[in-house]
C-alpha cells in the first residue's frame, strides 16, 4: 500500500472574478510570501486590477475581500483614461504634437509623419488595414530609439562617459533604467511626450553612468545636463500615465 507523503495543493487561479451592479471585472491574483495583508490596486496606466495576498491566505477569504470591494474597483476603473487604439482616425501625440492616423495606401510602404492637404499633422500608414496598429507602433519605437540615441550621445559626451547599449521597450513600472554594466533602457512611449521630457530621461539615465544612485551628486549631474529637470518631472507626474492608454 502506498501513502501520499504530501497533499497536492491546487494552484491559484490567475484571476478572480468580481461583479458589481451588472459589471464584471477580472482581478489578477498575486500571492507574495512577504505580504502582510491583502491589498488591491488599479493601474492608471493599463487599468489592470491586481490583488496581492499573503502566502497563507485562504482563496475564499481573498474572493470575499475582492467581492466586498467591487464598488471601489468600479470607481477606480472609471477614472482610468480611455484607451486610444492605433487605428485610422485616432489622434496620437508625436513629440507632444497630436497626429491623426491616416491609412495612406494598401500598398506596402514606410510610415511617415507628414501633413494632410489642410496642413494638419498626420501619421501616414501604408500597407493592409489589419497591419496599421503594428506599423504605427513600429514607427514610434524607431523614432524613440533615434531620439534617445541622439540625446544619449550628447549627454555622454558632456560627462565623458560611455553607454554600453541603448534599448527601447514598453516598460510599465519605470520610464528608464541604467544597469551596472552601462546598458540604458527607455520606454518608447516617451516619443509621444514633448521633447524636453525625453531629453530629461536620457540625461537622468546617463547621469547614472557616473552615479548609480539618487544622491545629491546624481541630481546635480542631471540638472547640469538637463536644466528643465523639474519641469519634466512635473510633466511626467501629471501626464505620464496617460501615455500608456495609446495603442
Amino acid at each position: 500500500m502506498r501513502f501520499a507523503l504530501f497533499r497536492r495543493v491546487p494552484a491559484d487561479p490567475l484571476h478572480l472574478k468580481v461583479s458589481h451592479e451588472g459589471q464584471a471585472f477580472k482581478v489578477a491574483l498575486k500571492r507574495r510570501p512577504t505580504a502582510k495583508r491583502i491589498t488591491l490596486r488599479v493601474s492608471n496606466a493599463t487599468g489592470e486590477v491586481v490583488m496581492t495576498i499573503p502566502e497563507r491566505t485562504d482563496l475564499g477569504i481573498a474572493q470575499r475581500f475582492a467581492d466586498s470591494h467591487g464598488g471601489w474597483i468600479a470607481a477606480r476603473l472609471a477614472k482610468v483614461p480611455m484607451r486610444v487604439p492605433f487605428e485610422p482616425g485616432s489622434l496620437v501625440p508625436l513629440r507632444g504634437v497630436p497626429h491623426r492616423i491616416v491609412h495612406w495606401s494598401n500598398i506596402r510602404g514606410t510610415t511617415q509623419a507628414t501633413r494632410a492637404s489642410d496642413g494638419a499633422p498626420i501619421l501616414a500608414v501604408s500597407g493592409e488595414l489589419p497591419h496599421v496598429a503594428r506599423r504605427v507602433q513600429d514607427f514610434l519605437e524607431a523614432e524613440a530609439k533615434r531620439d534617445f540615441a541622439e540625446a544619449v550621445k550628447r549627454h555622454t559626451a558632456a560627462l565623458g562617459v560611455k553607454a554600453k547599449r541603448i534599448t527601447v521597450r514598453d516598460t510599465k513600472s519605470r520610464w528608464g533604467s541604467c544597469s551596472a554594466t552601462g546598458a540604458l533602457n527607455f520606454s518608447w512611449r516617451l516619443i509621444m511626450a514633448p521633447p524636453f521630457v525625453l531629453d530629461y530621461l536620457a540625461a537622468h539615465e546617463v547621469a547614472h553612468l557616473r552615479e548609480l544612485n539618487h544622491s545629491h551628486r546624481f541630481w546635480k549631474l542631471t540638472h547640469d545636463l538637463c536644466p528643465r529637470t523639474e519641469e519634466a518631472e512635473a510633466w511626467l507626474k501629471t501626464y505620464g500615465s496617460a501615455l500608456h492608454r495609446f495603442g
